[in-house]
Parts: structure tokens; sequence; C-alpha cells
């Protein structure tokens, strides 16, 4: 049995017709049905399930799990899809559709890659295409581009069209074919659409859909010698005889000269060494003395691969070594819970030489974007070109370059953030997750919103792969689980070079007056600590959770505060650019400065922020070289890594920052930190409130004192009876684990229970209550003593989009987890058939942090 498949092309729409025709005669294809192979394709949208395409017989041979082929779904557009799945089993509930194309010689990710996909879309209640997106670099995710395709049957009259529709037609006439943007060009406009739809109505050519691969390799000039002087004496005739063109000569010269030392030599490099001309060098071409061509090269370049060891364990570091290798013959995860300053960094540098001489790779995986450069360049000395970074900052084209450095197993060892968990590695040994109690290894939005470290744990099964965790403030269900014996557990109590933990005292801000009455930001122990470390030629760091000059300003009369249109927040001040801006939607507002409420133009500045505290700085020590780190001053893939320089070298005295400053930085002259306003960190409505003050102020007095034990801490507080402050002048981690497990068991709180978090949108504040409160009802049937809400968040508006919230605390039971998550998808779609909810978004969040 045969059956044609005919394409048929329609008015900016891709149809799809069975026993139809409208393809060129010699492009007519028979596919014989008694070798029916069918293809489970993951497409990057959030379709509930994947769809299953048929593989035409012609392209049954080039097919492979893994590979990308070009597919369309519904009537519109066309999709680089992967394939997940080859199998015989034609679906019975529709007929499906033929792939067009296969995109790929060769798989562009493994198996094991696909797997994890499916957990992760499976554990965190997304969709297969949601992980797709957020796995892939864009290049692999084909955009769809939109091309005219000129109708023979119209012949070549162009005699009724206006002139638009001559200039493209006549085109068209010419090329058979046109992409938008050549139209666009063609018309010198962006407005091309009324022409294109007149020429479709007259017949004049039809539109198809086209994926448009956006990468394309970088190509350098480099200058060659023409092989004939490769001959010493004859390279010495011709530069002998030289009569004339005395610059093309010295050109000539310094080629030479760069051969030798530089091997290879581009365009650029020799322009410059010589101070030539291009006419110059076009001389020497002409005379067949010199040749140009074009190379493909890297866009990132690397060092020469060179594994070189230059440090000893010392005796507490060698005997940690020894307990995890022990370990890692039982466990295949390990939890290394190090003081700040004790050297984990170095451990870690050992276990990559042993993977990495095994011919194995290593994924070294950090919360920040920030701490991969001070980390990078101490890697780089022991491991040369066998390391590359991954991240968010690189460039698509850099990423593709990376992507395929890892699959080709060129590269042995990749640093970067949580997106880097979804290289194509082909032999993991060892992965190891640094700072591992930080929150940033969770993805928030948009979905997939995994967690970096949990995912890291399931993906090394695969490949038999170790994971070692470290950090100086684990996590409390990463300790909890180490307690239990689920992971293994290593310590490391001294600071290298036997050095001090750092003194912590706590200024009670109660007891000093401010003149204006607000917030203290420098209290006269913190000056007078600040001034004494820059007096003997020490740094500096001062944290303040707080990004702007002000998080929020005040109507002096009648206390009306400026809000963001969009959200219910209030709007930050930011001084350097004299704006307001929102921190949840990003809106940017002008300065206010006539209140709304009652027309008075008297405002006042409350709390403050990095911006603020970097002024007050510049007043109080005028000499002092003051920089600030955060999101609004870093800017760019090389902007960390030139302050974190800049600090390094001592050419920054005082350094102001939020949470960038926090995370496992390592300057070895910084002898004073300040914290400014701990009671912001110690007062969130959030069930791990006390977990992140813990960890952020014993990680940032962790910068102090790292080489000389001479390290003081100071922290700013109100309510210092808070037991958390405590542990922290302690360095106690254990007594406050203890605390802190007690108030988490009793409550239902992880690690002791697993929480989703349903957050329901609308733009109307009634139908998200609504749709909340009957989502509720419906879970409480069967779930109801898990059930807690539906409540409001603190900022129950973002982006015009009202939100509810229902939390869900299930105990630790795989089956019932399992069956919840299936009952929530399930209800959802019933949900959605509701008329009045069906623009409601639901969006789930498991293990919430």
């Amino acid at each position: 049995m045969y059956v044609e498949i005919i394409y048929e092309l329609h008015v900016f729409q891709t149809y799809l017709y069975p026993m139809e025709t409208f393809l060129p005669d010699n492009d007519h294809r028979i596919f014989p049905l008694d070798k029916a192979l069918f293809a489970e394709v993951i497409i990057p949208l959030a379709l509930p399930r994947n769809y299953t395409w048929q593989i035409p017989p012609h392209l049954i041979n080039r097919v492979a799990e893994g590979c990308r082929v070009e597919v369309v779904l519904g009537r519109q557009k066309k999709y680089a899809g992967i394939i997940k799945r080859l199998h015989p089993d034609k679906p019975a509930a529709f007929e499906p559709k033929y792939i067009l194309n296969v995109l790929d010689t060769e798989p562009i990710v493994y198996k094991k890659e696909l797997l994890l996909w499916q957990w992760i879309a499976e554990y965190y209640m997304c969709s297969e295409g949601e992980v797709m997106t957020a796995a892939l670099p864009s290049y692999f995710k084909l955009s769809s581009e939109t091309v005219l395709i000129y109708n023979e049957e119209y012949g070549d009259d162009f005699s009724h069209l206006d002139n638009d529709e001559y200039t493209v037609a006549e085109a068209l006439h010419i090329k058979k074919e046109l992409r938008l943007t050549e139209v666009q060009q063609l018309l010198d406009s962006s407005h091309v659409y009324p022409v294109i739809k007149r020429l479709l109505e007259k017949k004049t050519c039809f539109v198809w859909e086209a994926l448009k691969e956006s990468y394309s390799a970088k190509k350098e000039t480099y200058v060659v010698l023409n092989q004939e002087y490769n001959d010493e004496t004859k390279l010495a005739a011709l530069m002998n005889n030289w009569s004339r063109a005395p610059k093309q000569l010295e050109l000539l010269l310094s080629y030479l000269h760069l051969i030798k030392t530089e091997g290879e030599v581009t365009r650029s490099a020799l322009l410059k060494k010589s101070a030539a001309s291009d006419a110059q060098l076009k001389g020497l071409m002409e005379k067949n003395v010199l040749w140009l061509e074009k190379r493909t090269v890297d866009r990132l370049q690397y060092l020469p691969r060179n594994i070189h060891i230059d440090f000893e364990l010392t005796p507490a570091q060698h005997e940690t070594y020894n307990e995890l290798k022990e370990i890692f013959e039982q466990k295949s995860v390990c939890l290394l819970h190090g003081i700040t300053s004790s050297g984990k960094t170095q451990l870690y540098i050992r276990l990559i030489e042993e993977y990495i001489r095994q011919g194995r790779q290593v994924l070294y995986l950090l919360p920040e974007i920030a701490l991969t450069s001070q980390v990078i360049r101490r890697l780089q000395k022991h491991f040369g070109g066998y390391i590359g970074i991954y991240h968010s900052k690189f460039s698509q084209n850099e990423r593709i370059e990376i992507w395929n450095k890892i699959k080709s197993g060129e590269l042995k060892i990749i640093l970067g953030a949580r997106s880097a968990l979804f290289l194509p590695f082909s032999d993991v040994g060892l992965i190891i997750v640094d700072e591992e109690h930080d929150a940033s290894f969770k993805q928030q939005d948009p979905a997939p919103r995994y967690h970096a470290r949990d995912c890291a744990i399931y993906y090394a099964g695969f490949f038999g792969a170790k994971v070692l965790l470290g950090s100086a403030t684990p996590s409390v269900e990463s300790y909890y689980n180490a307690m239990l014996g689920k992971y293994g557990f290593v310590q490391l109590t001294e600071r290298f070079g036997a050095v001090k933990l750092p003194d912590i005292q706590i200024v009670d801000t109660k007891k000093i007056v401010s003149k204006e009455k607000s917030k203290i930001i420098l209290s006269p122990q913190l000056k007078e600590a600040i001034q004494h470390s820059l007096s003997q030629q020490k740094q500096v760091i001062l944290f303040q959770n707080r990004r702007g000059y002000s998080p929020y300003q005040v109507c002096a009369v009648c206390g009306w505060i400026p809000q963001c249109k969009h959200c219910d927040v209030s709007l930050t001040y930011h001084k350097l650019s004299n704006k307001l801006v929102c921190h949840y939607c990003g809106t940017v507002y002008p300065q206010v400065t006539t209140c709304m409420a009652c027309g008075n133009h008297d405002f006042v500045q409350r709390n403050f922020g990095t911006e603020r505290i970097e002024e007050q700085l510049e007043e109080d020590f005028p000499k002092a070289k003051i920089a600030r780190m955060d999101i609004d001053s870093i800017r760019g893939k090389q902007a960390h890594d030139s302050l974190i320089q800049l600090f390094e070298q001592k050419r920054i005295d005082i350094l102001v920052g939020t949470q960038m400053v926090v995370k496992g930085l390592d300057f070895e002259h910084v002898n004073l930190v300040g914290i400014l306003d701990a009671d912001s960190i110690l007062s969130f409505a959030d069930f791990r409130v006390n977990e992140r003050a813990f960890q952020l102020m014993e990680q940032v007095s962790g910068r102090a004192g790292r080489k000389d034990g001479e390290g003081k801490v100071l922290i700013q507080v109100a309510n210092t009876r808070h037991p958390v402050l405590y542990f922290v002048q302690q360095h106690d981690y254990d007594a406050f684990f203890k605390y802190e497990i007690e108030g988490r068991e009793k409550f239902f709180y992880p690690p002791f229970s697993r929480i989703i978090l349903l957050t329901f949108r609308h733009k109307l504040k009634e139908v998200v209550a609504e749709a909340a409160g009957y989502f509720a009802f419906v879970l409480k049937k069967d779930l109801g003593k898990y059930i807690a809400g539906p409540a409001e968040p603190v900022v129950n508006r973002v982006r015009n989009q009202y939100l509810m919230e229902i939390l869900i605390k299930l105990p630790k039971d795989g089956a019932l987890i399992k069956e919840c998550k299936n009952f929530i998808k399930e209800q959802v779609a019933v949900f959605h058939q509701q008329k009045k909810f069906k623009s409601v978004v639901v969006v789930p969040d498991v293990d919430v942090v």
C-alpha cells in the first residue's frame, strides 16, 4: 500500500494534505507503509505530552535518537524537534504526519541527556519541551522564517502590478524564492506585509515557513607566504633584488618575524605589527608573494593542555581527602562541610586531577557567574586548556562551540552555573556542587523550575559518577541526609594555615540616634573599624542585600509612597540614573517630585541600598577607593572579572555589595566585613528565614582574615536577641542545625516533607481568588490535611497579574507524591475546561526554596 505525501502552500499557513499535490512533477515521492517507523519528538513547546510523527522511508536510514528533525505541528509553524524515541507503533488516536527533514548527521544530545530531561519534566511538573528550551543553545532551536515562493503558473506579465509589487515579483521571477528579510531590503522598508498580502491575493506567489539557522562559524583572515618562497634561496633572492616599494619590504620582514614567533599570522595582527596599510598588503598579494585565506577559528581562546599541581595538601586536608576517597568507594554522594577558608578548592583540584588522569570528564557547578571568574583562573593554572566555562553571559555562538567541544570530549572540565548541567557529556566521572546550599541553584521563572544540585545527583547515576557537595554552611536538607547516612559526610574544621576564624561583634543600632531619625548606615563603631583597616593598608567589604539608593520614599506630609503601576510594590530610587525602578517587573519611572495624594514636594528617603552606602562612604572616607558590586554596576561578560581583579590587586579599598560579595570569593587582604542591616535578613516571611540568615552572615563573615587570621566582622542589628545571631557569633553550624531542625519537624517542613507550591495568576483579582478557592476545594477532598491556603503572597500583583498561592506539604512517600502530582495535572486540565478559569495560569513549583 502506498500513499503520496504532498505539500500545499497557502497564505501564511502550512498544511500537510495526504493525497493532494502542489510540488513539481519531479519531486513526487512514493512512501511504502509496510516498513513504517515512528518518532516521539520533543519540540520546544509546553505540550502535556510529546507528539508522534512518521518517518518517510527515504529518511529512515538518516534518523537516530537525539537528532533534530524538521516537523510541522498544526497549520502554521515549523519546529526543530529532538527525536526522543524511535518505534514501530502507529498511534491509535490520530493519523501521524510525516517529518519533513533530518537536520543532523549525528545526535546532538545523548540518550542520558534525554532521560534527564524526562526526569526533570516528571519531577518538576513541566513539559519536556520546556526542558528542551532551557537545555539547548538557541542555535539548535531553529526559528521559523517566512519564505515567498514564486508561482510558475502566474507567468511573467507584471504590467498590472504597482511599483512595490512589481519590484518583489520581478525578484521572485529571477530567484524563485525570497525570504521576508530580503523583501524588506528590496523595498527598503520593514512594513512589507501589505505588499505581500496583495501579491498572495493575486496568486503571484505562495508562502512557506522555513527553519532559519542562526549559528555561523567565526572566520579569521590569515596571511600565508607563497609556497615557492619556503625555499630560503628563492626568498633571499626575492629580498636582495627588491628595488622599489620599501614599505612592502618592511611589511614582508614583519611577516617573517611574526611567523617565526607566533607560528601563524592573521591579517589584523600583521597590519598592527608593521603599521602598514591595506594597500601595501594588497601590493604584496598582487606580486604573488603573500596570500590571504579564510579559516574557521574558535571564538574562545584556550590555554595549552597541561596538568600542573604545584601545592601540597595540609595534614588536615590530606586526612579529609583520604576520607573522601574511602566514602566514594561505598557511596555516590558525599557532603563536604568545610569552614570558610579551609581550602575546599584545593581538595576539589586534587580530585579533579585524579579523574582527568583517568580520562573522564568533570562538571564543576557554581551558583553565581560572579564566582566563575576567580575560580577559573585558579583551575586554569593547574589544568590549562582542559577546562572551559559555560554560562548565560556567553553569546549563543560561543555556547555552541563549547557544546561541541564537550560533546567531542575535547574539554575535560566544565565550570559553570546551573545551565552547565545540560551539556552533552560523554563520560562524567565527578560532579562538584560548590556552595551547594545556595538558592541560586534553583531555577525560578520560567519552567523548568529545577534544582541543579538535585538534578546533578540524579544525572550522575547514569554515568556511575560521584557527586561532591561542598559548603561552609550546608543546606538543612543536605546535612540531614548526611546525618541519616544517605550521603557520605566529611568535615574540614581547620582554616588553611591554621588561621583563626574572624571575631564577630554585634552593634545594637537601637542605642544609636540618627539626626534624620532614619536607619543608621554606618555606626560609629563601624566607621572607626573601617578607618583602622585603611590605616593598616587592608581592605573592607560591606554587605547590604538591597541595591539602588533608597528602597522607597515617603511623602513627609501624608505618607504616600510611589508604587509600580504593574506590581503591588514600592519603587526603588536609583540616584545614579535619577529614576524610580520596580525590581519586580523592571519598569523605570521618572523621579517623583510631587505627592500624587496631597501635592506636597517634600519626600523622605527610607532605608538604604548599595548606592546610598557608596555615597556615604565617599563622604566619610574621601581618600579611599570605593567600588560597588551589584547587578546594576556589573554589566557585560567581563565586568565581574574586571572588578574582582581590581580588588585582588588592592586597587579598591572598600567594596560594597549585595549577595555577590558573599559567595565563596577569596580575598587575602580583607580584614574587616560589615553587615549593615541584619534585621532585613532576619525578618523575611519564609520558613527558611533562619537558614538563609545564618548562611548569608556566616558566608560574608568568612571573607575576613583569610590570610593572617586577624579578621573582624561587625553586624549592625536592632533585634540583638535573635537566636541566629548567637550561632553566627560562635561560628557554630551544628548548634544552629539542632535548633532549626526541631522547628522544621514540629511544623512539618523540609526535610520532613516535600513542598509543592501552586501559584495562580490572572489579570483580575476576583477571578484569581475564585480560581484558587475552587482549586483548593477540589484538592482538599483527597489531600485535605496536606493543604494550606489559598492565600495572597506578600507581593500579590506582579506584571499586572494578581497572585494567589496554595501550599501542599506531603510526606516523603514517593508513591503518594507521584500520585499527588498526577492528580494536580488532571485537575488543572479539568479546571481549564471551565470558561471562567480558562485564562488563569497555574504554576507548580516543586521543592520551592
